[in-house]
């Protein structure tokens, strides 16, 4: 059976004529790590409940596991894991009992329940908490348990929405690191969402880029930022009052953006120089002056004209489910 993720055409829209995902297509091949990468609103959720049944496409199609999402609603969902947003886990309950109810309802055998219980929180590094109620758990802790959950019935496909949102640097290695073995060893097909340019880079085989829910770019992390080609010099200014100066500077060496801090244009490490020379002739004071490799985040930027880290926009109300 088919253990990848086929999408063509996939739109969703909602009342008001909002279209949160506007004509997707996916190949998402078995064992496969792929990226969902882009800002808050672009469509990213919207599109994994779709894939995991949650919502039907207003048009389009999508197979998941070699099963169509909204003829074979059942198929999918017993073939996939899905750790959301907003894990769904009772307070009053501890881990393991959390682990053993999600089984039983997959209908794992009771010696089962308890070998796999005992696995997933050792795999997760909760071994230790796992008779602890969760009420006392911290958000990286939950977080964990809510991937133990999605894991419990040894899916093909797993689905990862924002995993990581809100993770202290240490948890987010820990599930960096059970992803890539589950991916690897197991041969599990992963679907993660993010807006982190650093763990789209270090986990995905593939990135597809969406904004506004369209995907814009796709392809590796490594060929995405090939295309880019050049790096690029931030001038952070010393006085804000020299901004207009440095932009008319940089002019000189091609077409300036803003960059988080200050402006930026792309060109030859040689360049550098250059442009150190223009900015002494002129008398302009820097606070900052920096050459960056390409990123994932120039990908967006080339893309899209706009930057995608700070992206502050927020889905509407109407697509959480």
């Amino acid at each position: 059976m088919d253990n990848g993720i086929v999408a063509e055409g996939l739109v969703r829209e909602f009342k008001g004529g909002i279209r949160a995902v506007a004509g997707i297509d996916l190949d998402v091949a078995p064992g496969e790590i792929y990226g969902f990468l882009g800002p808050n609103g672009a469509g990213k959720s919207t599109t994994v409940h779709m894939l995991t049944t949650l919502l039907p496409p207003t048009a389009g199609s999508a197979r998941v596991a070699g099963f169509d999402v909204v003829t074979q609603g059942p198929q999918v969902r017993s073939s996939i894991g899905a750790a959301l947003q907003e894990a769904a886990l009772d307070p009053l309950l501890t881990g393991r009992e959390h682990l053993r109810l999600q089984m039983a309802m997959h209908g794992v055998t009771r010696h089962d329940r308890r070998l796999r219980s005992d696995e997933l929180l050792e795999r997760v590094g909760l071994a230790q908490a796992a008779d602890r109620k969760v009420k006392t758990y911290s958000g990286g802790m939950k977080r964990r348990l809510d991937l133990a959950l999605a894991l419990a019935h040894r899916p093909r496909i797993l689905f990862l929405d924002e995993p990581t949102t809100g993770l202290d640097p240490q948890s987010r290695s820990a599930l960096w690191r059970e992803v890539g073995r589950l991916a690897k060893e197991e041969g599990v097909t992963v679907f993660l969402t993010t807006q982190y340019l650093e763990e789209a880079d270090v986990l995905s085989d593939r990135v597809g880029i969406i904004d506004h829910g369209r995907i814009v770019a796709e392809g590796t992390p490594a060929a995405l930022k090939a295309e880019i080609a050049l790096p690029a010099v931030e001038v952070v200014p010393a006085d804000a009052s020299d901004w207009a100066a440095i932009e008319r500077i940089l002019s000189q060496f091609g077409e300036p953006h803003p960059s988080p801090r200050g402006l930026a244009v792309r060109v030859s490490e040689a360049g550098l120089a250059d442009i150190v020379r223009a900015l002494d002739a002129e008398g302009i004071h820097v606070a900052n002056l920096q050459l960056h490799s390409p990123s994932l985040d120039d990908v967006f930027l080339e893309k899209t004209g706009r930057s995608l880290e700070g992206a502050e926009i927020e889905e509407p109300e109407s697509l959480t489910v």
